[in-house]
């Protein structure tokens, strides 16, 4: 199997059919093929025998069946009026869309109905039958308001949708890696932008679909699909907000830190910052930043953790390249999935490619893996202005104009930690390291105003990075005010020291941490 292109990861079983004494067995390589056919549509049958080509995979034996192509399904009716769906297989007309009506032994027929393929999928209501594997599923949201905008879901090759009104309905029965089959729905327009399937239509849940559990499938689906670029495809991708690739590669950085027996990740400050940050490189190409956000980053956590920190190949879905201060970087999406080293084929055969091959993996520029990228400040505004903008760690020369006053420039926190303490009934507490007596230290977190030859901006000061800037610590700074106003109440608002005002007209060269629409300043 290639590294790129696409690929799928499947355990073929033998499956019945009514017609045939024995089980038909699968055999070649399955592959998901968007619709091509790749059984022999001009083979010859003998009599009794039928022969449909497959876009899923070939069969041995006397059926072969397609992806659209079913057979032999009844239908019935409880005394209650609901549809209940057998899922007997029978013997294929070999006409495209239509199952064939077949006699069983007992001499009863199988009622036929209209079963639809992805490729034949368009736009417009749907009254037939389509059989698929659902690969996964996930929120879709409104990138201004966050309002719920429904589900949409991987159906192979083929993108899906189910409206927010009609997940309660649907929801329950969905689950990853399950078959089913949908009667009724609404082919609608593909999105244009962040695509996970290459198909114009997406298969939308209407008011009269009907959604059951498909048993028995004669069908050997892929158990998951992967679409995988490498470094020169998502380069000339970049910041085109097009269809979504999968990556694959092994890791050289976890949050800045070098793979080690050792490595630990620190779930507060995943959960604080909603991301990890990886150092990529797939064989001997360039290193790649890979930022994995939310559910996607605290997924990676779980799983690193599950292999006691030695995992080493990442496999991830739907990512966006972007391309910020000349660097390529690769951005997770709610659709994003994660694997690592045996999760799946596609890993594991990287993993066995890497280890009979130890020096292309770790040769490697270590500062072109460390590097930050260098921005201007009119940079920086262009980056928070983009609708998915995370967090990012720059490097910007600026020289500082002023120091905010009228406003706290440090704030009490942990001695331990460092996180803002709170107040309790006599003492200070911890929320993070969950004590409830501790000893306050002052941070800094000041506002200055900083510009460069073009474009004006306000960074935040926060802790070490002050120290560095002033030279002194903020908690020094703090108690000589005190020692020298011994009148003044606790909660007294102490002035901005000497020691950052002295700083106004430094030109400072400064690593700045991209949160929301602050930066944080790290000199």
């Amino acid at each position: 199997m290639s590294s790129y292109g696409k690929s799928t990861s499947e355990k073929p079983k033998a499956v019945e059919s009514d017609s045939s004494p024995g089980p038909i067995k699968p055999i070649g390589t399955p592959y998901v093929s968007s619709g091509h056919s790749i059984g022999d549509p001009h083979s010859k049958r003998a009599k009794g025998e039928a022969s449909v080509t497959s876009g899923l995979t070939k069969l041995s034996g006397k059926t072969a069946v397609s992806s659209g192509v079913f057979i032999g399904e009844s239908k019935s009716k409880n005394p209650n009026d609901t549809i209940i769906h057998s899922s007997k297989t029978g013997v294929s007309s070999g006409v495209r869309g239509k199952a064939a009506v077949s006699s069983s032994v007992r001499g009863k027929a199988i009622v036929s109905t209209e079963l639809v393929a992805f490729k034949d999928v368009k736009y417009g209501s749907h009254d037939g039958e389509l059989r698929f594997r659902l690969i996964h599923f996930w929120e879709a949201r409104n990138v201004v308001s966050k309002v719920l905008l429904g589900l949409e879901m991987l159906l192979i090759d083929q993108e899906g949708f189910i409206p927010a009104g009609r997940i309660d309905t649907y929801l329950p029965r969905l689950r990853v890696g399950g078959l089913y089959r949908l009667n009724s729905f609404y082919g609608s327009n593909n999105k244009t932008l962040y695509r996970v399937a290459e198909p114009s239509f997406t298969v939308t849940f209407s008011s009269s679909s009907v959604l059951s559990d498909l048993m028995d499938s004669p069908v050997c689906f892929p158990e998951d699909r992967f679409r995988i670029h490498g470094y020169e495809e998502f380069d000339a991708a970049c910041d085109l907000k097009g269809d979504l690739y999968d990556y694959v590669g092994h890791i050289k950085l976890v949050n800045g830190q070098v793979l080690s027996d050792s490595l630990m990740l620190d779930d507060a400050e995943i959960a604080s910052s909603r991301r990890v940050l990886l150092h990529v490189q797939t064989h001997d190409d360039p290193v790649i930043k890979l930022y994995l956000w939310d559910k996607v980053a605290s997924d990676f956590s779980e799983k690193f953790k599950a292999t006691g920190g030695t995992a080493r190949v990442v496999l991830v879905t739907t990512l966006n390249p972007k391309r910020f201060g000349g660097a390529l970087a690769l951005s997770s999406m709610t659709s994003s999935r994660v694997f690592l080293d045996t999760d799946v084929q596609e890993t594991e055969e990287y993993l066995t490619l890497m280890n009979a091959n130890l020096a292309v993996a770790n040769r490697v520029n270590a500062d072109v893996v460390t590097k930050t990228e260098t921005v201007t400040i009119g940079d920086l505004f262009s980056y928070m202005k983009q609708e998915d903008a995370k967090v990012a760690w720059f490097e910007c020369i600026a020289t500082i104009a002023d120091v905010v006053h009228g406003s706290s420039w440090y704030y009490i926190g942990c001695g331990g930690c460092h996180t803002k303490a709170t107040k309790g009934p006599t003492t200070l507490m911890c929320r993070k390291c969950g004590k409830t007596e501790i000893v306050g230290d002052a941070q800094y977190l000041a506002k200055i105003s900083v510009h460069d030859s073009d474009d004006q901006a306000s960074f935040v000061l926060l802790g070490d990075a002050g120290h560095e800037l002033s030279g002194r610590k903020a908690s020094e700074l703090v108690a000589s005010y005190f020692e020298a106003n011994e009148n003044v109440e606790d909660d007294h608002l102490v002035p901005v020291p000497q020691a950052l005002i002295d700083t106004i007209g430094q030109t400072r060269k400064s690593e700045l941490h991209q949160w929301w629409n602050l930066y944080y300043l790290q000199l």
